[in-house]
């Protein structure tokens, strides 16, 4: 298995918005074949001293932290369903950087391989 993992900063008044954005954008991720996508908002998240998810994405106070993750059966299926959902013509409104609900520069986001799945 391999998967994309993705941190953001949303602000609070853009949950919603930010909600409709990754529905969408979900399915069609799944459509391409992306095995799940998922997308998460921050609940028990702190502060920590030195590393914590909101120092990650340099949280300001009107925002919150999204955790996400797409998985796929291998990498070699990554890149061929990125590369299909890349050009989706779908997407491109979502893509556009002053459109987005979130701040993409601040943006945390690799690819990993599975080494335990129980």
């Amino acid at each position: 298995m391999y998967v994309d993992g993705f941190i953001v900063a949303v602000p609070k008044k853009n949950v919603e918005a930010y909600r409709r954005m990754a529905r969408k954008a979900g399915k069609i991720w799944r459509e391409h074949g992306a095995l799940e996508f998922h997308e998460c908002v921050a609940d028990d998240v702190t502060k920590g001293k030195l590393t914590s998810f909101p120092r990650s994405v340099k949280l300001k106070p009107n925002e919150t932290v999204m955790f996400s993750w797409i998985t796929y059966k291998s990498r070699k299926d990554r890149d061929r369903v990125n590369a299909k959902v890349m050009s989706d013509k779908r997407l491109a409104k979502m893509m556009d950087i002053k459109s987005m609900p979130f701040d993409a520069k601040r943006m945390i986001y690799g690819g990993f391989k599975s080494i335990v799945d129980l």
